[in-house]
């Protein structure tokens, strides 16, 4: 578990009485796909058989006895009842350790944490989600939520770029977007190969595959290189940067705003977001 080394840490997040944020719960696998390399997909039910109560961007803390923990963001959706989908990436002790799991072995989990995507905000307008990369996992989330309330959002486009055709993610919903008309569904590879038929180009060209209003809501997730060039597209096209939503949990670690690593000058990544509009950031150059 996570210690407090920051003087300076927050107070954190309010919850319910009955309710402890540092008390992890046992999580139950029922099923792990590897879907790269690096990455395992895990379908979990908590071991209590109840549901597990989240907005789509929350995240999880999810861990090991004796080897910790580390803040993953929830890939799926709360319409998706009693069950909740993690992924996670081979780069260290813990997600190594994890990764070696299977069907039947059970985790410790933390959570929901965070702010969320604003669904508030999003509702009755155009949607756009630019994913890249591994930042498909959390906004499955929001895809799965959108999809299945699909009459509470208008226009819904989704942009996704990849290294190349073996680093996607996801593969049975990719086939399912790309044949589905309740979304826009335009992908993109940096490096093709043989198999690869589709757009060959950094994320940014799939802009000229479609229109986009100024009046639509965006939310960004991916690698860190990405979101300046995603936010200078959209800036051309009129998108207001209170309309353009940035998820930023690559940054966090303990989850409640006590370790301090998340922090980037006034902002804790864990307590005031992971998901933050670009207008309340423009000015922090360091969390993009």
């Amino acid at each position: 578990m996570p210690t407090t080394n920051c003087a300076c840490a927050r107070k954190s997040p309010a919850k319910d009485d009955k309710e402890n944020i540092f008390l992890p719960r046992e999580a139950k696998i029922l099923r792990v796909e590897k879907t790269t390399e690096l990455e395992r997909i895990f379908t979990l039910r908590l071991a209590d058989e109840t549901s597990l109560e989240f907005a789509p961007g929350q995240i999880m803390e999810v861990g090991l006895l004796g080897y910790g923990e580390i803040p993953i963001g929830l890939a799926s959706s709360p319409t998706r009842k009693n069950t909740f989908d993690l992924v996670v990436r081979t780069v260290g002790r813990v997600s190594s350790a994890i990764n070696r799991l299977g069907k039947g072995d059970t985790l410790l989990v933390r959570g929901p944490l965070g702010r969320g995507f604003p669904l508030e905000s999003l509702r009755g307008h155009d949607l756009l989600i630019v994913a890249g990369g591994i930042g498909l996992c959390p906004t499955r989330s929001l895809i799965q939520y959108t999809l299945d309330r699909r009459g509470e959002f208008k226009r819904f486009i989704l942009f996704y770029g990849a290294r190349d055709p073996q680093q996607q993610l996801f593969l049975s919903d990719l086939s399912d977007w790309r044949k589905s008309k309740d979304v826009e569904y335009h992908e993109t590879v940096d490096k093709s190969d043989p198999t690869w038929k589709g757009n060959v180009g950094v994320i940014t060209t799939l802009f000229s595959k479609t229109k986009i209003d100024a009046g639509t809501r965006v939310v960004i997730c991916g690698p860190p290189v990405m979101f300046k060039f995603v936010i200078r597209e959209l800036e051309k096209l009129g998108v207001a940067r209170a309309h353009i939503y940035l998820d930023l949990e690559r940054r966090m670690k303990c989850g409640v705003g006590k370790c301090g690593h998340c922090q980037i000058n006034d902002k804790y990544v864990c307590a005031d977001g992971p998901v933050f509009s670009y207008a309340e950031i423009e000015h922090l150059e360091e969390a993009i």
